[in-house]
């Protein structure tokens, strides 16, 4: 899962960061108004972590212009501001949940699961697509009886396909999920063909067939085989 947070206080953001990491997410920071406003526009996330008083700005700013942006990321509202006013401004603006500071970091957690469980698969607990099942808690996948061991890049592209099914996911759209902000800086995109043999490989071998379409020009696209 792609995570970026949006959080001006080092000390809480880099232990933010160093939790989620240790789930199995990859984060990004913002550290004031204008990073942030740049990250959005430029990258697409999983889930978007918004402190409300940044340097800059408001963060309530950044939750209307990602939602006039269309963007799917699920957003959380994370702020020592816990007034009611503030509540329902971001509830307004179309966050969908508010966690106000102090706050557990198993907590902060265990909403981003579930936020990102509700908006990419309908609140379901496990994914399940024909003969793969997949169980987000444990990071664990199955096709059929077998167990699937993967990479935790495999297991992003695979939730990636499986959040996009259908749907003609660009080169450099898989690039820069895999690699986040990192992937403007590589002279070439050409490790996610590694990537992508790989988890076919894998799937394949434990007799999943494939859906993972290449489009020439373009990129992939996971559909029925």
């Amino acid at each position: 899962m792609k995570i970026l947070i949006i959080e001006d206080e080092p000390t809480l953001a880099e232990s933010m960061r160093t939790y989620l990491e240790t789930e199995g997410n990859r984060c990004e920071l913002a550290r004031d108004f204008d990073e942030a406003w740049d990250k959005t526009s430029l990258y697409d996330y999983d889930c978007i972590l918004v402190d409300i008083t940044l340097p800059g700005g408001s963060g309530l700013e950044i939750i209307r212009k990602l939602k006039e942006d269309n963007q799917r990321a699920g957003i959380i509202i994370v702020s020592a501001k816990d007034s009611i006013d503030d509540r329902i401004s971001g509830l307004e603006l179309g966050s969908d949940d508010y966690l106000p500071k102090p706050f557990h970091l198993a907590e902060l957690n265990a909403r981003i699961k579930a936020l990102v469980r509700r908006n990419q698969f309908g609140g379901q607990q496990h994914i399940d697509y024909r003969e793969i099942h997949v169980e987000p808690l444990q990071h664990a996948v199955t096709v059929g009886q077998q167990d699937v061991h993967l990479t935790r890049s495999e297991y992003d592209l695979l939730i990636y396909f499986l959040a996009n099914q259908n749907r003609v996911l660009t080169k450099e759209a898989v690039a820069e999920h895999l690699s986040g902000d990192q992937a403007d800086l590589l002279d070439s995109i050409d490790f996610i063909y590694s990537h992508i043999k790989n988890l076919r490989k894998k799937l394949t071998g434990a007799g999943a067939a494939d859906y993972i379409q290449s489009i020439y020009g373009l990129g992939y696209k996971w559909a029925p085989a």
